[in-house]
């Protein structure tokens, strides 16, 4: 018989597609080992598991998960607690197209912005312009959420795509905090502060230790 062992999740703190697994796998209550990786230095299992080389990286007994999007599938299969993808086949295309738009036009525009000093063809204000495309949208869709009572993207209760695509707002807020404290955004703006203070994102940014090969196990505490 083969012998079942936790999974095992490769990830960085600050990488908001490891924080989008981070936070499905505390969520669905999955126990795992979690090693937080140096992207400087990447530890050789991690090399040998993953030809893409970045995090997160999911082991399985049975498999490897290299994609975010996956890790979260695979966590809310698991487990959906408070329903997640309890939404109408019309409301989970919505919200993939949502998260397509964040992945596919946003993070690279959100690059740029963050780091613009690389990117001088436009001014660091110009590349924020482009990012903000996704940001109005957002701030819009929340207004009408709140205008109805609801607090979130898709109803009264934070669903797939508000995870998704929180790590990545967060992100954005935070490249100048000052200017987004006072720009128009202010249903985003409350969205944001609400879930980076739950319990749930305060336990999955929690600090490690940088993992090397031979150190003993460190295993995530779930909220």
């Amino acid at each position: 018989m083969t012998s079942q062992r936790l999974p095992i999740l490769y990830t960085f703190r600050r990488c908001p597609y490891a924080m989008r697994a981070r936070i499905a796998l505390a969520y669905a209550g999955i126990n795992f080992e979690i090693r937080e990786v140096v992207l400087r230095a990447k530890p050789s299992s991690l090399l040998e598991l993953s030809a893409k080389a970045t995090v997160p990286v999911l082991r399985l007994n049975d498999r490897v998960l290299e994609q975010s999007l996956d890790i979260m599938n695979w966590a809310l299969e698991q487990q959906d607690p408070d329903g997640w993808l309890d939404y109408d086949e019309a409301t989970l295309a919505r919200m993939i197209l949502l998260i397509e738009d964040c992945d596919q036009d946003f993070k690279p525009n959100l690059d740029r912005y963050k780091y613009a000093d690389r990117h001088a063809e436009l001014s660091q204000q110009q590349h924020r312009a482009l990012a903000e495309a996704f940001i109005s949208r957002l701030d819009a869709q929340l207004s009408i959420q709140q205008a109805s009572g609801n607090a979130y993207l898709f109803g009264p209760k934070p669903g797939y795509a508000d995870v998704a695509v929180l790590p990545f707002v967060r992100q954005f807020a935070y490249v100048d905090i000052e200017w987004f404290k006072t720009s128009p955004y202010t249903a985003l703006a409350g969205w944001l502060d609400h879930l980076l203070t739950s319990e749930l994102f305060r336990a999955v940014m929690k600090k490690y230790p940088a993992w090397q090969e031979g150190d003993s196990p460190t295993y995530f505490a779930n909220p």
